[in-house]
């Protein structure tokens, strides 16, 4: 067996030109899928926890991770037009590096994928209760709550609660959307992007009037360490944009259409993060800032409760299109890898009907509602951005290594700048990963370690690549 073996690119083409998938999605379904994806849970959450860690200087975290990004999104680009098929950086490092880094970036984006899936549910949960408990509705406890929460200095304890259900009934939800059809699902989200979009420029139009300069001095409390540490925690705010590769596969044009539609997706992004940051921290001192709700509770501090309420309507809607999107890249790497054979078959099986892999969705939907319904939102996002950053620094290092060892395939879309351009990207990551705690660190470590034994217990057997030439 040849652990380090790489797949050629005719055989990428290959898997897509003999796809079962439906190809239905545009430049603009993919936007709309990026910002469905990276709008949700992020700004309405992670917006007041960066914020807690950076201060005012938040502002500049939200930079930082734009910056990092958006090379992120030229080093992508690059890779989705030279192999336009579903399973994002994994299929990118089966032909860059080989099939057994193919195997851990795949399981990496496992983690990236269910744990932000499960991070999302679990923010909808949060948002959602708010808004009926302050309507006056009293729900128990104990459905309401994981079993498990940490306390402030960072330890599981028991929380007194039994289940989430609302986080399990919308992952479940969900589930059944993507198990309908990718086309009927872009169409829900092409229309719940609308919806937060207006919602996040509603709370800035209503705050920005009453934003205080006194509020954002001094703007680094904490210096560049708690800036950078706050950047490390908004890049989740980020996460999501890559799922637009992950669709390449059921794309109409993905040489010109994949590339457009992520600059398009993190051009709007960006401004509407920087804008929410500022006003945000305008209107209420960063020590103040309710973390679980901030953008309602900041209309509701200065007196528009009605504002408050609407915007937390909205992201209740804005945060199903990010689980639906994050739902979605999953599902379609677990697919690819079991068509590899690195996975068991049954995650590959199309519907006959749906044209969509029906038992791989509900096996991801299944398991993103355990983990929603069972773990706290602060547990379950700590996982998270390691493992994305990790993905980026494949795919950044794959550009360099493909423009030498495969300059004859075409190139629609070339990342500039090449090798700085992506050397500059490893080091932003890097950087943002070196901030995170030592407990993420360890927690990846382990769940490395994991996904090799699995793969060399597994995949390596199983592997449609490793199999002799009939």
């Amino acid at each position: 067996m040849n652990i380090w073996i790489t797949k050629t690119p005719k055989q990428i083409d290959d898997a897509s030109e003999h796809s079962q998938l439906k190809k239905n999605l545009t430049a603009i379904d993919l936007a709309a899928l990026g910002i469905g994806s990276v709008v949700g849970t992020g700004i309405f959450v992670a917006t007041g926890q960066g914020a807690q860690l950076a201060g005012p200087g938040v502002l500049l975290s939200f930079i930082i991770a734009a910056v990092t990004c958006g090379f992120c999104a030229l080093t992508y680009s690059e890779l989705a037009c030279m192999f336009p098929v579903a399973g994002s950086t994994y299929s990118y490092s089966y032909v860059a590096f080989g099939e057994v880094v193919a195997w851990i970036i795949g399981w990496d984006l496992m983690l990236e994928y269910l744990v932000a899936a499960s991070a999302v549910a679990s923010g909808w949960s949060t948002t959602f209760i708010g808004l009926i408990q302050s309507a006056g509705v009293k729900l128990p406890k104990a459905l309401l709550t994981p079993p498990i929460t940490t306390n402030a200095a960072g330890r599981i304890v028991l929380s007194g609660g039994v289940v989430d259900v609302p986080a399990i009934v919308i992952t479940l939800l969900i589930t059944w959307i993507l198990y309908i059809g990718i086309k009927e699902s872009a169409k829900i989200n092409n229309i719940i992007v609308l919806v937060k979009i207006a919602v996040i420029v509603l709370f800035v139009f209503l705050g920005v009037k009453h934003v205080s300069l006194a509020n954002l001095q001094p703007m680094m409390p904490f210096g560049w360490k708690g800036v950078m540490a706050g950047a490390a925690i908004i890049f989740f705010a980020y996460i999501g944009f890559d799922a637009v590769s992950t669709a390449a596969e059921e794309t109409k044009n993905p040489k010109r259409d994949v590339p457009l539609g992520l600059m398009i997706c993190l051009g709007v992004v960006i401004v509407l993060y920087v804008s929410v940051a500022f006003v945000l921290t305008g209107i209420v001192p960063y020590k103040l800032i309710d973390v679980g709700n901030a953008l309602p509770a900041a209309l509701a501090r200065i007196g528009i409760q009605w504002g408050g309420a609407i915007v937390a309507t909205g992201a209740i809607i804005g945060m199903i299109s990010t689980l639906l999107v994050t739902l979605y890249g999953q599902i379609r790497i677990f697919m690819v890898m079991a068509r590899d054979g690195l996975l068991p078959p049954a995650f590959a099986k199309v519907h006959p009907t749906h044209r969509t892999p029906h038992l791989c969705t509900w096996i991801t939907g299944i398991a993103t509602a355990a983990i929603a319904g069972l773990f706290p939102l602060p547990m379950i996002i700590d996982l998270c951005n390691i493992g994305t950053l990790f993905a980026f620094v494949l795919v950044s290092v794959g550009v360099i290594i493909l423009r030498k060892t495969r300059p004859e395939v075409e190139r629609k879309f070339k990342t500039p700048g090449v090798p700085f351009t992506p050397l500059i990207t490893v080091g932003f990551c890097f950087y943002l990963m070196y901030s995170l705690p030592k407990v993420t660190w360890i927690r990846f470590g382990v769940w490395l370690l994991l996904g090799l034994a699995i793969y060399f217990a597994y995949g390596v057997r199983h592997s449609k690549l490793q199999q002799p030439a009939e």
